[in-house]
């Protein structure tokens, strides 16, 4: 007589009905901390023990005392925290969290591009892969780009990469000529020029803020352009009940919580998608978060020759800043 066997009937893995208080479990019991950007979903938000932009995250990041780093934020941050923090475990909730920025820059095209400019510092916006971080002389973030390049001294040629519309704003604002690699973030390249305008004529009360790296004609509609932490600051300061907010909406939630009573209106993309939410950073959802952290998976990892060349550059951006 043949006798069959059947293979193990396999389920997904049962999440606990309270995934915030078992977060809260599993941080205590990885000793982790948990950094979220400002364009994660409420959610992560609220679970996180720091919230902030590329920046502050970098920055507590370097400081924390935790055995594990839990990123929720893309590739290129975790990457970061893994560059500054060698011997902790990271996080990353989704390891398909990428950027269309950071992929708009392979590293290939842009070592033949530096070598294309011989004599040229290369400074890099964080919003790049290790590799890219690695061939870069400065690292800067939307935050503190202007404050770096009028650092440097006038002579000095620069490369400026990977956004070309964030270079564009930095010299403008400083008055120094670089050369930008063309590279763009597909959330920030998508508000709706005509859109906007057709705010400001339904909310005439409303103020538009936008990020440096919208495009030209998006910022000349801005009374105020600056870092997502930046925003956020203003909408607090600023006398303006209502508010236009040119750049991804997560960060909605924040100002929200900070100032109830004001009003915060989504700059609308060219269509009627939901093209003003980064993709990559609305994948990691608060089920990933728990999994990742019960399984400790995805981790991040570097070669070392990589890591150490990558560090160089962002330790000089945090002298720098």
């Amino acid at each position: 007589m043949l006798i069959t066997t059947r293979p193990p009937i396999t389920t997904a893995p049962k999440t606990p009905d309270d995934l915030f208080e078992a977060i809260q479990a599993l941080k205590k019991k990885l000793n982790a901390v948990i950094l979220a950007h400002y364009y994660q979903d409420p959610d992560i938000q609220d679970v996180a023990d720091y919230i902030g932009d590329s920046l502050e995250l970098s920055r507590l990041a370097a400081s924390t005392n935790a055995d594990a780093i839990v990123f929720a934020g893309v590739h290129f941050m975790a990457e970061t925290a893994k560059i500054l923090n060698p011997d902790k475990l990271v996080l990353l909730p989704d390891l398909t969290a990428g950027c269309s920025l950071a992929d708009s820059c392979p590293p290939d095209d842009f070592a033949a591009f530096k070598a294309a400019h011989p004599g040229h510092l290369v400074i890099s916006y964080i919003n790049c892969s290790a590799a890219i971080k690695a061939m870069s002389d400065i690292i800067c973030t939307s935050s503190n780009a202007v404050k770096i390049v009028n650092q440097i001294p006038k002579d000095q040629p620069i490369i400026f990469g990977p956004d070309r519309n964030l270079g564009r704003y930095v010299m403008q604002q400083t008055g120094r000529d670089m050369v930008l690699w063309q590279g763009a973030c597909i959330v920030h390249e998508n508000f709706s020029e005509k859109k906007i305008v057709q705010l400001k004529i339904a909310h005439p009360e409303a103020e538009v803020i936008a990020h440096p790296e919208c495009e030209p004609p998006v910022l000349r509609h801005a009374n105020y352009i600056g870092s997502t932490s930046a925003l956020l600051k203003y909408s607090q300061a600023s006398s303006s009940q209502a508010f236009i907010v040119a750049t991804e909406p997560g960060i909605i939630h924040q100002m929200q919580k900070m100032e109830p009573k004001k009003r915060f209106i989504p700059a609308p993309p060219t269509n009627n998608c939901a093209c003003n939410e980064c993709p990559f950073m609305r994948l990691n959802t608060l089920e990933k978060l728990y999994l990742a952290m019960e399984n400790r998976t995805p981790e991040i990892s570097l070669p070392e020759e990589t890591r150490l060349a990558a560090l160089r550059p962002i330790q000089r951006m945090l002298e720098m800043s």
